[in-house]
């Protein structure tokens, strides 16, 4: 079996009074900070392609749904992928699974990139369904990577930085949603989809060489091997672990009926004004409040209910998705000047309270994530954590898949504020019920971890 799992390390009272994020883990583990630096760089990149692919879909079809159709038709891969890249990180060398799945989201932006420059010189006449079929590999490479990457750090991380590093990795995920998005809109402006997709490219070399410096990293254990028996292994676990579960469960609700992003290309283009511009501008938003919340997390390693922390960012979460939905529903009902501005006019008083809205979202589910991270990997055993993560991973990936496909059909149906604003009060409602029903999930204590 794995090693034991040990309880996170109490800070030292010197410590208390630490705000800004805690770096020790780029200065003790030198794999870790490689690792860091390579998937921030590469993430940027990821990012640049994930907005220039909804704002190319939606300038060939002019339809929501059809952005948001990008995530419906890779979630039934991507649920796939997860619980078989956690089933192939227990079982595997997770180094090499690294290097096999990197590769494999590289091919499949080379080939979006091929698309992009056949458009550029057949005068725009491509189909959508090869966009389709390359952002489902590249989600399917993402979700293993994913999953694997996160069960390296309790092997290269001691256990009392691994809330820090989750921190850390806020970090770098809003450095990665607020250059790659606003990059993104600029660089679909002025050069087109073509060059956007190929800095992706060639970002992706920093992703790469962050892995190859791994070191090996083969199972600690005895393992069942990489078949159904290893999958069952792991969901049988997850149903003995009810504050693993509730944690996937909120995360699940949140990302479901709260992602307003697939209606940005509308909203940009219809509503508020400014076109790509304006979506670069209000995604980068929601990274800024990441950024800044993991900015100065340094607080992070003195929070012990962790079940309470996670269940008020995520009703907070909700608040601020609300808010967004009401700003658009203003938009459209004239509150805040002329309805349907153009992509030449921007009404910035809605520009602003969007963009505060959304970097509302993003802090909040910062703290969400940095605690819900910890709980699993401190709460977990090695020899778990690929295929909790594998599910895990399906959660924060797939989730947003069905936000999409929420926010798209209701967009269309109804109206652009109609899903945001139902959304968000959905997620206070239910998150509040959870911490009601589930006694242990809501007294977690990170001094005595239990799954």
């Amino acid at each position: 079996m794995s090693e034991p799992t040990s309880a996170p390390e109490l800070p030292a009272p010197t410590d208390r009074r630490r705000r800004l994020v805690d770096i020790t883990p780029l200065r003790r583990s030198p794999a870790f900070a490689r690792l860091w630096i390579g998937a921030t760089v590469s993430g940027v990149g990821a990012q640049l392609t994930l907005v220039a692919v909804g704002l190319q879909i939606y300038d060939i079809t002019r339809s929501t749904l059809a952005v948001s159709l990008v995530g419906g038709i890779s979630l039934v891969p991507m649920v796939i992928a997860g619980l078989w890249g956690g089933v192939l990180a227990d079982a595997f060398d997770r180094r090499l699974v690294l290097i096999i799945s990197a590769i494999t989201g590289w091919l499949s932006t080379l080939g979006l990139i091929t698309l992009a420059w056949i458009e550029l010189a057949d005068g725009g006449h491509v189909p959508v369904w090869p966009f389709y079929a390359f952002t489902t590999i590249n989600a399917v490479a993402a979700t293993i990577t994913q999953a694997t990457r996160s069960s390296v750090y309790p092997r290269i991380l001691p256990a009392g930085l691994l809330a820090p590093a989750s921190a850390l990795n806020g970090i770098a995920f809003g450095i990665q949603l607020t250059l790659g998005p606003a990059v993104a809109g600029v660089l679909v402006a002025t050069t087109g989809f073509a060059w956007t997709y190929t800095v992706d490219a060639l970002l992706f070399t920093a992703g790469f060489l962050g892995i190859l410096s791994l070191p090996k990293l083969a199972p600690l254990g005895e393992t069942s091997g990489a078949g159904w028996r290893s999958l069952r292994d792991g969901l049988a676990f997850l149903v003995r672990a009810p504050n693993i579960r509730a944690g996937f469960l909120i995360d699940l609700l949140a990302m479901g009926l709260g992602r307003p992003f697939v209606i940005l290309p509308a909203v940009g283009a219809l509503v508020i004004g400014g076109g790509p511009v304006t979506v670069g501008i209000l995604t980068a938003c929601a990274a800024t409040g990441t950024f800044l919340t993991s900015l100065f997390s340094g607080p992070v390693r003195h929070v012990r209910r962790y079940g309470l922390a996670i269940g008020g960012s995520v009703m907070l979460y909700g608040g601020f998705v609300a808010l967004f939905g009401l700003v658009v529903g203003a938009m459209q009902t004239g509150w805040f000047g002329r309805v349907g501005a153009d992509i030449a006019h921007v009404n910035v008083v809605a520009l602003v309270i969007a963009g505060v809205a959304l970097a509302g979202t993003g802090a909040s589910d910062e703290v969400s994530a940095i605690f819900r991270t910890t709980m699993m990997l401190t709460a977990a055993p090695d020899g778990m954590r690929g295929r909790l993560q594998g599910i895990f991973t399906v959660v924060v990936t797939g989730g947003p898949r069905i936000g999409d496909l929420y926010m798209g059909t209701l967009a269309t149906l109804v109206a652009l504020w109609f899903p945001p604003a139902l959304g968000g009060l959905l997620i206070v409602a239910a998150v509040g019920v959870i911490l009601r029903v589930q006694r242990g999930f809501r007294e977690y204590d990170a001094a005595d971890p239990s799954p």
